[in-house]
């Protein structure tokens, strides 16, 4: 009987280690073509992955070129209308001795403020006139007004709006040349532009 219960043993020992290796082999056979799917997918995706980094790459480097090349054209433009600011600031219309008519150079030159004010349509600007030493301090005033007064009627004439433009007299108080002689007392002879 002790035999009985050894065979039994070993039968039922023996059906187990067969379903253990059949169930093993089942699962061999069945993770190796998935391993060699997974092999071939974990493939693709790599050289997919690295056609996408170029490509994004060279995506961020043109839109760094892109960014630059608008800062540049942005910083030049800037540069552009200080210069003609400037321009506009530094010209000023000169006149005749005790005249506030304006002459062709004057008309001239308000033409070219015209054109900057109507580019720059935010900007304001004081007219200032300015005279000679020669004259009484309160004519002098009064032919400083004037001067201003011409320019920024001109200026009005050119299509541009009287509530941008102011005017002040200084007569001869602010002279840009302190020296005597009609030299000096030309330069005095002027209307400035300052931007408001």
């Amino acid at each position: 009987m002790q035999k009985n219960i050894f065979k039994t043993i070993g039968l039922l020992l023996m059906a187990f280690c067969l379903l253990f290796m059949m169930a093993c082999a089942k699962k061999v056979v069945q993770s190796e073509p998935m391993m060699a799917e997974n092999a071939s997918v974990a493939e693709e995706p790599a050289e997919t992955n690295e056609a996408e980094l170029a490509a994004q790459e060279q995506a961020e480097q043109d839109l760094r070129q892109s960014q630059l090349a608008e800062q540049a054209a942005k910083e030049e433009e800037e540069r552009a209308e200080v210069a003609a600011a400037q321009i506009f600031v530094n010209a000023d219309i000169y006149f005749d001795f005790d005249s506030a008519k304006l002459g062709d150079a004057a008309k001239e030159l308000l033409f070219q403020k015209a054109q900057w004010l109507r580019a720059n349509p935010k900007a304001s600007v004081i007219i200032e006139g300015h005279c000679d030493e020669r004259g009484t301090n309160a004519y002098n005033i009064a032919l400083g007004d004037s001067r201003a007064e011409s320019a920024k009627a001109h200026l009005s004439a050119l299509g541009i709006e009287a509530s941008r433009l102011s005017k002040i007299s200084y007569g001869e108080e602010r002279p840009i040349d302190q020296g005597n002689g009609e030299e000096a007392w030309a330069k005095n002879r002027r209307a400035h532009f300052v931007i408001d």
